[in-house]
């Protein structure tokens, strides 16, 4: 379920791309303290949206750095480190597990089950420092597993538990009570878009390998990629709606740049893909 809530980096100013990508590697980074290159590997770009959205909630003090990249080595990277980063990246790595037991139950993965067993020991430590945002999360994936056994999944069912899933790690303590209710609906949103979003991705696949998905049964076209659309739009549009609500100043313009338009590179890029087949018959 990762990587759709991403910025479109071209439609932003030189500065506001640096603040972005410093962000993204302090949370490499803090992913690499709690579970080594292992951990760093689950890197999310949704993640960084949470770290960049609770920072400029609680603006709590930041500390830059520089450092080289194992990846990318021959140039020095600036990194901002925060307690909302340090936040988002135990989050990331609890969704992370989470994906992995899901491709675990699924597909009978040897891959994700291996994965998951080198994030063992820094799972223990997040169950234990945030046992609320773990047991929601959870919960809700349980529950979307027990609905995709039923006879007949109801698939919007299962779209608000992939919501309450993102909406369990949105809202940290220390963010004042009278926001953790909106800032949860808000993840819950992202969360809603981000199923509808990964079905539509992922319904060929599923389809070739015989795993659930409640869009597999919509025939190729244009009316079903409309009809996507719209339903993605009003979903987005519920969680857009939810984050105008926030208090919200430093790093705005990067948080309106990935909800409303980063968060549309994949569909298209979907599109395009569809419209080059067509072309092609």
């Amino acid at each position: 379920m990762f990587g759709y809530i991403a910025p479109r980096m071209e439609q932003m100013e030189k500065d506001r791309q640096q603040r972005y990508r410093s962000v993204y590697c302090g949370v490499c980074r803090a992913l690499g303290d709690l579970s080594g290159q292992s951990g760093r590997l689950m890197l999310s770009h949704d993640m960084t949206f949470l770290a960049i959205l609770l920072s400029s909630m609680d603006e709590p003090p930041e500390e830059e750095s520089r450092y080289r990249c194992v990846l990318h080595p021959a140039k020095e990277r600036m990194t901002i480190r925060s307690r909302a980063v340090e936040y988002a990246a135990a989050m990331n790595l609890l969704l992370a597990d989470l994906k992995c037991e899901d491709q675990i139950r699924d597909e009978h993965s040897k891959r994700a089950r291996k994965e998951r067993e080198r994030l063992v020991p820094a799972i223990e430590k997040i169950r234990d420092a945030w046992p609320a945002q773990a047991r929601g999360a959870e919960q809700a994936l349980e529950a979307l597993w027990a609905e995709e056994q039923a006879a007949k999944p109801n698939p919007d069912l299962l779209g608000n538990l992939s919501g309450r899933m993102l909406g369990a790690v949105f809202a940290p303590d220390w963010i004042s009570e009278y926001w953790q209710g909106t800032l949860r609906s808000l993840g819950e949103g992202l969360g809603r878009f981000v199923y509808w979003m990964d079905a539509w991705d992922d319904r060929e696949r599923d389809r070739k390998k015989g795993l659930y998905n409640p869009l597999s049964s919509l025939p190729e076209g244009e009316k079903s990629e409309e009809e996507i659309q719209r339903m993605l739009e009003m979903m987005i549009g519920e969680a857009c709606a939810y984050f105008e609500t926030l208090p919200l100043e430093r790093d705005l313009d990067i948080l309106r740049n990935v909800l409303y338009s980063g968060v549309w590179q994949r569909f298209e890029a979907m599109r395009k893909m569809n419209e080059k087949k067509v072309k092609k018959q």
